[in-house]
């Protein structure tokens, strides 16, 4: 017996408080650009002369580089009331991510790259753990619609907490409090002024904030971790449109180099990543939460962008994300991936089933 489906736009509001409320705010593009950086961190040496830094209107918003973040209330209102034409499948949607996990890896030595859903990932290179916006922790409007892989109690040591950006998918309040109890002084790396929104959830250690290209400070010389762009938004609040900056992940250790996307429509800054970064062995990119793409595509790439622009940047490896875990959007929960695997001869490089709880490292 199928239980009945929720409302589609339960989820949406959730990750927006009030955002109708928002969305009838006139917000106008300040068309004058300031550049800014945080001065304690280094700008990679590869980006070419002509990088001033992030781009910020000088209202205190942050801009994407290429293609301004549209904020249409009538464009939402228009797709909450459009009819699904995916709705009948959608509800007919039996399948799950699959898992496999073994938790003895955790205790070794050998590096790994373990998807725990949605855009949280678990790493170890070198030696060294990251956690990716991590979201393990229940929530009543959220609900996961894949296995679950760890608790927060399970975790290991974490070395360094990465946050892409402030939305409440990617930075999950309960799972990070919950962390901070259990492992007082985690050190988070992150985009500009997200230490606004995290910074009194508990005993966090140093919170470093990067512009674009700009690389964290680490302990270890041969790991390298530099915020690159993305084309998205941020807003959490009913005050704080794209007052935080949002972003993805280069990770370098020694020959072994993860891009880890964020959420992002498609855009020229693939080919900036690639002409200053290089080209990543390992591409984690988002490829759900894109139906409709009138409308989601400034903020969630396509799978079939997504294979674009994993081509643009030169990867070995494409791993997908930011699909079967939570109903944000109209497609089916299983259809990102069943349109990567119809479209993977057009991609210059491995197509990696994600399976959770699983090494994908090759």
């Amino acid at each position: 017996m199928k239980t009945k489906p929720k409302k589609r736009t339960l989820a949406f509001f959730t990750l927006i408080p009030t955002i109708l409320i928002l969305a009838m705010m006139n917000h106008t593009v300040d068309e004058q650009i300031e550049f800014i950086e945080n001065k304690a961190l280094r700008t990679v040496s590869t980006v070419p002369a002509s990088w001033q830094g992030t781009p910020m209107d000088t209202k205190g918003n942050f801009v994407n580089l290429y293609q301004p973040f549209e904020d249409s209330f009538s464009d939402l209102i228009k797709w909450q009331l459009s009819k699904n034409p995916l709705k009948e499948a959608k509800n007919n949607e039996e399948r799950r991510l699959s898992k496999d996990f073994d938790s003895s890896i955790l205790g070794s030595q050998e590096d790994y790259l373990i998807w725990l859903g949605h855009a949280s990932y678990l790493i170890q290179v070198n030696g060294k753990v990251l956690l990716i916006d991590p979201f393990l922790e229940k929530n009543t409007f959220l609900k996961r619609e894949s296995p679950e892989v760890l608790q927060v109690e399970d975790l290991p040591k974490i070395d360094y907490l990465l946050l892409s950006h402030n939305h409440r998918d990617h930075i999950d309040k309960a799972t990070i409090q919950k962390l901070l109890k259990l492992q007082p002084g985690v050190e988070v790396l992150t985009g500009l002024k997200v230490g606004d929104v995290i910074g009194k959830w508990g005993d966090f250690g140093r919170i470093q904030e990067a512009g674009w290209f700009q690389e964290y400070a680490t302990s270890d010389s041969s790991l390298q971790i530099v915020y690159v762009p993305s084309r998205h938004w941020s807003r959490r609040w009913l005050w704080d449109l794209n007052e935080n900056l949002w972003g993805g992940f280069w990770i370098q250790s020694g020959d072994k180099s993860i891009y880890f996307m964020g959420d992002s429509g498609f855009g020229p800054h693939f080919e900036d990543i690639r002409q200053v970064m290089g080209q990543p062995d390992y591409c984690l990119m988002g490829v759900g939460a894109f139906r409709p793409e009138w409308f989601m595509n400034q903020a969630h790439i396509s799978p079939t962008d997504a294979i674009q622009a994993f081509n643009i940047l030169g990867g070995s490896y494409f791993i997908p994300m930011h699909y079967g875990t939570f109903d944000l959007s109209d497609e089916p929960r299983m259809e990102p991936w069943d349109i990567l695997v119809t479209n993977q001869g057009k991609l210059n490089g491995e197509l990696v089933e994600p399976i959770l709880g699983k090494n994908l490292l090759r």
